[in-house]
């Protein structure tokens, strides 16, 4: 499938996967400034903004998606879905990527669903919605509702996302296929202080699957580390592609 890409700058290509719900627009501000010596290409995944809508999506399917993106090898930084899209990129194709950072997720599968954002989103009338600031949409967490109104199309009057697959393919989001494999090239998990994403007790596993990682944490941040601290983000990721 090929994806929506915002290409910016020139030279080693690093390619940027957000996570669920998102879009590439979603690290705007940590993409420019890192295209100040690199090409950094942010997608808009599968079934997400303007990229083409399918039935599948599998990590392996958003992994070959990935693979298509750039020449190869290329560095990679994924986020929540997107480090797992990574991850599987890295494990069955490692020959594809040259530095792989993962933000704010692990291999693991997680207990949690978010079934209550899609049904929130789903259960929302756009119906002569003018401007965002109008939608209804029934979120109390503030800085997530603001989150999910950057992939809403008030214009269209609808969203920008395959709710009907996510919903559908929800066990497989929070999932993670055990793929073989192992990645032994430079990896970075960076994880927020303030996530229960990345655990300690996740060390082990991550060092099984990428021998060479290191993890590093963001103080103070929670699971959308690179909006609420884009910062102290970009400086980790830019010092690890330069190491």
């Amino acid at each position: 499938m090929r994806l929506a890409t915002n290409v910016q700058g020139e030279g080693e290509p690093l390619v940027i996967a957000h996570g669920l719900f998102g879009s590439g627009r979603n690290w705007g501000v940590i993409a420019k400034r890192l295209s100040d010596t690199r090409q950094v290409i942010s997608v808009d995944m599968r079934n997400h903004g303007d990229s083409p809508w399918s039935d599948d999506h599998s990590y392996a399917a958003l992994a070959e998606d990935l693979a298509a993106v750039a020449p190869q090898p290329f560095d990679i930084v994924g986020h929540s879905m997107g480090g797992k899209a990574a991850m599987v990129l890295a494990l069955t194709h490692p020959g594809a990527v040259r530095r792989l950072t993962v933000v704010d997720i692990a291999p693991v599968a997680y207990g949690h669903t978010q079934m209550p954002l899609i049904d929130a989103m789903r259960a929302t009338d756009l119906t002569g919605i003018m401007r965002r600031s109008e939608v209804p949409l029934a979120v109390d967490d503030e800085g997530v509702r603001a989150f999910l109104l950057q992939s809403c199309d008030v214009v269209a009057g609808r969203w920008r996302l395959n709710l009907g697959v996510l919903a559908a393919r929800m066990d497989e989001l929070v999932g993670w296929p055990e793929v073989a494999g192992r990645f032994d090239g430079p990896a970075l998990f960076l994880r927020g202080g303030a996530s229960a994403y990345v655990l300690d007790e996740h060390a082990a596993k991550i060092r099984r699957l990428f021998p060479a990682a290191r993890i590093e944490t963001v103080e103070g941040a929670g699971h959308w580390l690179h909006a609420e601290r884009p910062r102290e983000v970009e400086t980790a990721i830019r010092a690890f592609l330069s190491a």
